[in-house]
C-alpha cells in the first residue's frame, strides 16, 4: 500500500523533471504548444494522484489502528 502511495506522489516529479520528453511544440492543441499543455495536464494529474495517495493513506492508517485496537481487546 505504501509503495503505491509513494509512486502516486513520485510520478509528477519524474514527469516534470524529465524535460526532454516534453520539450517540443508539436502536437499543438487549440493553438497551445505541447510544452505548455503537457505541463497543465500534469497539474490536473498531480491533483488526482495526490487525492488517491491521501485516500490510500487514510485507509492504511485506519487498518493499522483497527489491527492495533483489535490486538488490545
Amino acid at each position: 500500500m505504501r509503495v503505491v502511495i509513494g509512486l502516486c506522489l513520485l510520478a509528477p516529479f519524474v514527469a516534470m523533471l524529465w524535460v526532454g520528453s516534453y520539450a517540443k511544440t508539436d502536437p499543438v492543441v487549440i493553438g497551445i504548444p505541447f510544452f505548455y499543455w503537457y505541463q497543465m495536464l500534469w497539474v490536473l494529474i498531480s491533483t488526482v494522484l495526490t487525492m488517491v495517495a491521501y485516500k490510500l493513506w487514510q485507509r492504511d492508517q485506519r487498518a493499522r489502528s483497527d489491527r492495533k485496537g483489535g490486538a488490545e481487546q
